[in-house]
């Protein structure tokens, strides 16, 4: 458009807005609200409109105004409920390779009935995970329980091949079961953990020092709770029973190992709380193939009337091993390979090592 043309226009636009001006005073004196633009007049919201003029060929921005409602926009699709992560139990351990778990009644069981299992785990690169149930204190106190503690870490870094600090750590299961674990420092394929119950004594009454509690008679109701020696929360059987199987659906172990338990042949002559402990373990995971599968249960005191099963460097590992634990415990204490396998009783059991499966228990 030339500035002549744009000149020429101005009253003829001047005219076309004051007709539209006048028209929608008109229509807003009649009761309807109407909206007015250059390109023609229709009412705000309503359903029927007043025609709009077609646009000029030469005006092609502008728009034709369409007679239909604007459509909705469809709905927003509801959000994608998010899954609650399972909670982690304070029992989880990260592990590299497979997990071993073992649990036992008192420190010292594990490598005088189970090895050279556990040594050969450790040495397969594998994750060994011990629970000791009692703190093994013979009604003699803390004392001398966290020297047993102690050479059973010595066992153990004979076992995996090196010695260096230990860290230490209080965890309490969401069963309600507290153990302290310890851990090498830069070797996560080792922990140990004490839940320092009383020892319930090779007689099965317990000691004066700890009230005369017992595992035997949590298991059959003589008591309703048990309390650690260390001052930690007493618990009772369901939440023992409960603590064994958190144990094992967090460690997700590719074998157990444990004591013999009550009704089997070889449980009779045992010590009480061996035959106690493999019973709980059996009744709490020894039915659920996913949480801990392929459980072997070791034969304990009545191990020395059968025959003898290891020799050569074989034992010679083990007895160094347990001779290591015994520098701490003042009751066995060896100096030797000889002196340890001339204890009594302790000798014998050192020289063998029988794992039974479930169908091996030969159960009444």
């Amino acid at each position: 458009m030339t500035r002549a043309d744009r000149r020429t226009s101005l009253p003829a636009r001047l005219a076309a807005g004051a007709l539209t001006a006048v028209l929608a005073s008109l229509l807003v004196a009649g009761g309807s609200i109407v909206a007015a633009g250059a390109m023609g007049v229709w009412p705000i919201g309503a359903t029927a409109s007043v025609a709009a003029p077609s646009p000029s060929p030469t005006d092609p921005v502008s728009p034709r105004r369409s007679s239909s409602p604007v459509a909705s926009p469809p709905p927003a699709a509801a959000p994608t409920p998010t899954a609650t992560p399972t909670p982690i139990s304070p029992a989880a351990e990260t592990c590299d390779g497979d997990t071993v778990l073992t649990v036992w009644a008192h420190p010292d069981d594990d490598i005088i009935f189970a090895n050279p299992m556990i040594s050969d785990a450790l040495a397969a690169g594998q994750c060994v995970r011990s629970l000791f149930v009692t703190a093994g204190d013979a009604g003699r106190g803390l004392g001398y329980a966290k020297e047993r503690e102690q050479g059973i870490i010595n066992a153990y870094d004979h076992m995996r091949g090196a010695v260096g600090a230990w860290d230490s750590s209080l965890v309490t299961l969401d069963a309600g079961l507290r153990v302290e674990r310890r851990t090498p420092q830069g070797d996560p394929r080792v922990s140990v953990l004490f839940a320092h119950l009383p020892d319930g004594n090779i007689t099965d009454g317990g000691f004066d020092a700890t009230g005369h509690q017992t595992l035997s008679k949590l298991l059959d109701g003589g008591i309703g709770t048990i309390s650690p020696i260390d001052g930690g929360p007493a618990v009772d059987r369901s939440h023992l029973s409960a603590a064994l199987a958190e144990f094992a659906a967090a460690l997700h172990p590719v074998r157990t190992l444990t004591h013999v338990p009550r009704g089997s042949a070889y449980a009779s002559g045992d010590h009480p709380d061996h035959s106690v402990v493999g019973t709980l373990v059996r009744d709490s995971v020894g039915h659920d193939a996913a949480a801990a599968p392929g459980i072997l249960y070791f034969i304990g005191y009545p191990s020395q009337d059968l025959p003898r099963t290891l020799d050569g460097a074989i034992l010679d590992a083990k007895v160094e091993t347990y001779r290591l634990y015994s520098q701490h415990d003042d009751v066995v204490r060896c100096a030797d390979r000889e002196a340890c396998l001339k204890t009594r009783r302790f000798g014998e059991w050192l020289r063998r090592s029988y794992p039974l499966a479930e169908a091996d228990l030969r159960l009444s």
